[in-house]
């Protein structure tokens, strides 16, 4: 059975990412910082017959990143897929939102640390073995502030926009080895809860979107708009 590893999974996108995936065929490893939540995630899906395993990690402890998706590769003997999307519904120790005219070294470095660095590292732990079989999709999702940034992220938007730049750009590197790279732009407020009149999705809206990014290699990047 082929494998997808999602990074950053919870019980919004990353769920409904795991449904799609998962009712095609694909068992699913489940990475995030609560066991107990990923548990209930892959229980979630165990019920509706997919195979699913929770893999604790930090995003921010690149080591323990590394290590969930090892262990990941040793209990379904391998990764087909990769998405990584971690948005944060509580707190993150370091975390906070800046507008631009109040960006600083300090409250940039975490962002980048959260959004790019954490994806190179999840993609340097898959990419080898993808490499070698000829085959693989790494998947990368942002706000859509990382193509139209928005004021009220202005620390959060320069490092999604690193990552969009890094992805498309590693897309053009393998052209042609048959690992093919993508990035996803959410440009809506997920289940809403944003701001008065701006445009939302369900993820369950959303997720068929990455299943077509899989399927059409020829694409390095999708823009989600209500």
């Amino acid at each position: 059975m082929p494998t997808l590893a999602i990074v950053g999974a919870g019980p919004g996108m990353g769920l409904a990412i795991a449904r799609t995936f998962g009712s095609r065929g694909f068992d699913v490893a489940l990475i995030a910082r609560t066991k107990e939540k990923l548990e209930t995630l892959a229980g979630q899906l165990g019920q509706e017959g997919i195979t699913a395993a929770a893999f604790p990690a930090d995003i921010l402890d690149r080591a323990s990143l590394t290590d969930a998706l090892d262990a990941a590769k040793a209990r379904f003997g391998g990764i087909d897929v990769l998405e990584y999307s971690p948005a944060p519904h509580s707190p993150v120790p370091g975390l906070t939102l800046a507008a631009p005219s109040e960006v600083t070294v300090d409250n940039l470095q975490p962002m980048i640390e959260y959004a790019f660095y954490g994806a190179i590292t999840a993609a340097q732990a898959v990419l080898p073995a993808m490499r070698e079989a000829d085959a693989g999709t790494l998947l990368f999702t942002t706000g859509g502030g990382s193509v139209d940034p928005v004021p009220m992220f202005g620390n959060a938007n320069p490092a999604q926009a690193a990552l969009r730049n890094w992805v498309i750009n590693l897309n053009k590197e393998l052209a042609g080895s048959g690992v093919h790279a993508a990035h996803v732009a959410i440009n809506v407020w997920i289940g809403g809860g944003g701001p008065d009149g701006s445009p939302t999705a369900t993820p369950e809206q959303i997720a068929p979107l990455y299943w077509d990014l899989h399927e059409n290699r020829d694409r390095s990047e999708a823009v989600f708009n209500a």
